[in-house]
């Protein structure tokens, strides 16, 4: 019998990557993610192939692996592809500890991310 199948999360001419656990604040995600929407997905990962930002490369990821659903899943013209969604949210923030003076302790947090890309297909303005 099976199950049924999920509805689409996005819509029919576009389709979806996520990236879960990314070790870096959502604060500097977002950064490189801003950089990207709305653009060219092949402008998009020149300019994060060439960023100086770390996560970059971990974005960088997500955006192929999107484009790759797009072209095996929902058979989208590549060429025709916009990062239609970039958002970031928190993930898990580790707490560590640090002994200070005076018996006291400093805390640190390491926090982790989470991207989700979204790429649409665009016709061509003539």
């Amino acid at each position: 019998m099976g199950q049924k199948a999920n509805k689409r999360r996005v819509a029919e001419n576009a389709a979806m990557a996520k990236a879960r656990m990314i070790r870096t604040s959502p604060q500097k995600l977002n950064l490189v993610a801003q950089m990207i929407r709305g653009k060219k997905v092949e402008k998009a990962l020149a300019d994060l192939t060439f960023s100086r930002k770390r996560v970059a490369q971990d974005v960088k990821k997500v955006l192929m692996s999107a484009v790759a659903n797009a072209e095996e899943n929902h058979d989208l013209d590549v060429d025709a592809l916009v990062v239609d969604q970039a958002f970031v949210g928190k993930n898990l923030v580790m707490k560590r500890w640090r002994p200070r003076g005076r018996g006291r302790v400093g805390r640190i947090l390491k926090p982790f991310a989470e991207i989700t890309i979204v790429v649409k297909e665009v016709e061509e303005a003539a």
